[in-house]
């Protein structure tokens, strides 16, 4: 008799309620693969522009969608032996090459897959890992950030930007970051050592002044429009733009090239070693997951509208999926006025 699970389904592209829980196969396992209880997953950007149709070419459908993943081991194939059945691990699924985290199990190749970290719950853990991966990677591999450097973080309140300006100051950056007034001293308390509210100053402007016209070493986008042609106006000489969007509008580099500026567009890689070194700050109390909102398995498609949309009513961090069990957390969210 086939084993089932639940699963929330993307059952066509479109609005949050495209998604159907329903009870799919449970899947098996390959020889250098473990199949994982799913205690709790996270959203992402991604996850909503994969839902909607951005990536229709690469999701088949109907599709299990999600990348962050905390949980137990069940199962381990028979070349297995990093892991046993009862370890608690955390891992990012592969991203447009097989089954997402939105359900009870997943089986993953054992390489993607990281020990949990001791001091976080399951819901904590699954915040970090594609959100907390793509911060190492833009930070640690791509731009390179020293001790004693200057960073720009758009949107510091988000998901993301939370995450970052933590990293961003373990690795000993001083930090500049975006986002509304109400926000300020929620990302100071993160380790930001200057706010600017982007609803009410210019920030190239503002970086300018409190940098005293030397300009930042790295930008790190979040945001896109239009943050790739003005991000060289706020950079010092030899500066370093990280941008994670996807965007389609051209955009005038012209600034850039006055700097000798240096682009890096980062579509996260999923490996073991970056959660491992992720693991090490949290454990180390250097990184705390901020978690905004928790909803059941269930309610996916509210917690995707809340994703998409809750960022202009004052979401702050992630939206976190408890698929263990029926967590809902809402948070108090402001609307603009």
């Amino acid at each position: 008799m086939t084993q089932t699970m639940k699963a929330a389904v993307l059952t066509r592209f479109g609005g949050p309620d495209a998604f159907e829980l329903r009870d799919v196969p449970v899947p098996a396992v390959g020889p250098r693969q473990v199949r994982v209880r799913v205690h709790a997953t996270a959203l992402n950007p991604l996850d909503y522009q994969i839902r909607r149709g951005d990536y229709k070419e690469y999701v088949p459908l109907p599709a299990i969608t999600g990348h962050d993943i905390s949980g137990v081991v069940e199962t381990v194939g028979i070349e297995v032996s990093e892991f046993s059945p009862g370890d608690e691990v955390y891992y990012t699924p592969k991203i447009f090459g097989g089954s997402g985290s939105y359900a009870e199990q997943h089986v993953a190749d054992v390489e993607l897959v990281a020990r949990k970290p001791r001091n976080l719950s399951h819901l904590e853990a699954a915040s970090l890992t594609l959100a907390g991966g793509t911060v190492w990677e833009a930070f640690v591999e791509r731009a390179r950030l020293s001790v004693g450097e200057t960073i720009l973080i758009h949107g510091g309140a988000g998901g993301v930007g939370t995450l970052a300006i933590q990293i961003a100051k373990a690795i000993g950056a001083r930090v500049i970051t975006t986002a509304q007034s109400r926000d300020h001293a929620f990302v100071r308390s993160l380790g930001a050592d200057e706010a600017i509210d982007y609803a009410t100053h210019d920030y190239v402007r503002e970086v300018t002044r409190l940098t005293d016209g030397r300009g930042v070493n790295v930008v790190f986008d979040t945001i896109g429009g239009d943050t790739l042609t003005r991000s060289p106006l706020t950079l010092a000489p030899f500066g370093r733009v990280v941008s994670l969007v996807d965007i389609a509008q051209p955009q005038n580099l012209i600034e850039a090239w006055g700097k000798n500026a240096a682009y890096h567009f980062v579509f996260t890689r999923q490996n073991q070693g970056k959660l491992d070194a992720l693991t090490t700050l949290v454990e180390r109390g250097l990184v705390k997951p901020v978690i905004g909102a928790v909803f059941p398995l269930a309610r996916m498609g509210e917690a995707h509208d809340l994703l998409e949309n809750g960022s202009a009513r004052g979401l702050r961090g992630k939206v976190v999926i408890d698929v263990a069990g029926d967590t809902v957390v809402l948070p108090a969210l402001q609307e603009n006025v």
